[in-house]
């Protein structure tokens, strides 16, 4: 089991004190994001309605930057969302992609080259790729996962922290509109793709020395916080995914877990 623990705001607050943090990926992503701003300035968890909601004005004082309900508010490839949160002492950011690797990432790897370079960069990017892009989509996302990881190599620094994080368990039926209705038939063999993609990216991922953390393994017992759409999951769930990226943040700034902090135990379902 992961040795994993449970952080205050202040804790956090100090952590990321002067630091950028980016987050790219999905709707679950998102959520990510959202808890991250959360618990930078209140320790409570998120609410159902704030899991919920996407591509909103503004989110606990963040702002939409691009997308959202700025453009079209569809469920479609060509869906934008950008947020940021910016405090002076904290900046954290959130892309909305549906896609590893093409034009629109090439314009997001382009903000990330800018000032300020982002000091931790927490991504995932599974679902979408192989379920929207045609027959070949697995091929595409293993041809795509390499190409994003050479490009982000070059435009950003060493120091940056890359963390990857596993597609989180997806249920065997699959409700809301996630999946079209002429690509319904493919819930049946969701969960089997998920874990090959997510085996396939972990490796790609460590090749190019960036990190893994694998979501989709913790979770897979604790499927009772997973929503009924059977992507998406509760607010529990993603206080512990925080617990898990900033225990890993910590270790690897070599920054000492402050002594007040609770052991974080998951318990299977």
């Amino acid at each position: 089991m992961l040795s994993n623990y449970i952080f205050s705001s202040i804790d956090i607050q100090n952590l990321f004190n002067n630091k950028c943090i980016v987050v790219i990926g999905d709707s679950v992503m998102r959520s990510i994001y959202k808890d991250l701003v959360l618990i930078l300035q209140n320790s409570r968890t998120l609410t159902p309605l704030e899991l919920r909601r996407r591509g909103e004005e503004s989110f606990l004082g963040d702002e939409l930057i691009e997308g959202g309900s700025k453009g079209m508010m569809t469920n479609g490839k060509d869906y934008r969302e950008v947020r940021q949160f910016q405090r002076p002492r904290h900046l954290i950011r959130f892309y909305f992609i549906t896609r590893v690797y093409n034009s629109y990432v090439e314009t997001v790897l382009a903000d990330l080259a800018k000032d300020p370079v982002p000091d931790v960069i927490i991504m995932n990017s599974c679902l979408w790729d192989i379920t929207r892009y045609g027959p070949n989509s697995m091929t595409y996302y293993k041809e795509n996962l390499q190409r994003f990881c050479y490009y982000l190599n070059q435009v950003i620094p060493k120091e940056t922290l890359v963390i990857w994080t596993t597609a989180m368990p997806v249920s065997n039926e699959i409700r809301g509109g996630f999946l079209l209705d002429h690509i319904n038939f493919l819930s049946d063999i969701l969960r089997l793709d998920q874990l090959l993609a997510n085996y396939f990216a972990s490796q790609v991922i460590s090749d190019f020395k960036f990190d893994v953390v694998d979501l989709h393994y913790v979770f897979r017992k604790r499927t009772r916080h997973r929503k009924l759409d059977g992507i998406h999951w509760d607010e529990d769930v993603h206080r512990a995914i925080t617990a898990i990226l900033v225990t890993h943040i910590c270790k690897a700034w070599n920054v000492q877990i402050p002594d007040c902090c609770q052991y974080l135990r998951l318990g299977e379902n």
